[in-house]
């Protein structure tokens, strides 16, 4: 009898828990709507932004969750992410991230690239080591090395650094939603939640259009 009561209660915690998940989130709890919304890259379409830094463990521990949902993200979202950059190795990786979306090669290092800061670790802060590594994955070291120190390149930092500004962010990870809802995981209660947060943004952007 007291297992089943234990079973019973444990299904009652599982459907609540679910639901709770499945609320519609709260501005102000939630997530923060930003005061002066940020123009999206793409018009026409709900921009998705991640701000992450290759160094943040949390960030880390956030792939496994948040790489299926974008596999499976409508064509009418553009995801992106874009590096968060507070100094010394923030800057450093943030300008590996654009280097790397820039060759058109990102996506194929990104894990690599984690895995090496977080858990072989490797600083890659000097562009140099960055180089070297980032040949054993199948990255030219010259095109890396001059498309890092390219002013295309430093224009896109500076751009990089302009949006965290403007999204008013403080930590990572941290998602911003069409330029207009800013959310991460304490706000949105853990891996599972920002993406419950997001999913209900997107549609409501959806809606209003």
């Amino acid at each position: 009898m007291r297992n089943l009561i234990l079973s019973a209660a444990l299904v009652a915690a599982s459907v609540f828990g679910m639901t709770a998940q499945a609320a519609e989130p709260v501005a102000g709890k939630e997530y923060i709507e930003l005061s002066n919304p940020v123009p999206v890259s793409q018009p026409g379409k709900i921009e998705v932004v991640e701000l992450f830094w290759y160094g943040c463990p949390h960030c880390y521990h956030f792939e496994p969750t948040i790489n299926p949902w974008i596999d499976k993200l409508p064509a009418d979202v553009n995801f992106k992410r874009v590096p968060a950059m507070f100094g010394g190795p923030w800057d450093a990786h943030g300008q590996m991230f654009l280097t790397l979306e820039a060759m058109g090669v990102e996506h194929k290092v990104h894990a690599a690239v984690f895995d090496a800061i977080q858990n072989q670790r490797k600083r890659l802060t000097d562009p140099q080591d960055m180089a070297d590594f980032l040949a054993t994955q199948g990255v030219d070291k010259d095109k890396f090395l001059a498309t890092f120190n390219s002013f295309a390149i430093k224009g896109q930092v500076n751009q990089a650094k302009e949006l965290a500004k403007k999204y008013e962010i403080t930590g990572v990870p941290s998602m911003v939603v069409n330029g207009k809802y800013r959310f991460d995981l304490g706000s949105a209660g853990g891996p599972e939640g920002v993406l419950n947060v997001a999913d209900q943004l997107i549609a409501k952007e959806r809606a209003a259009k």
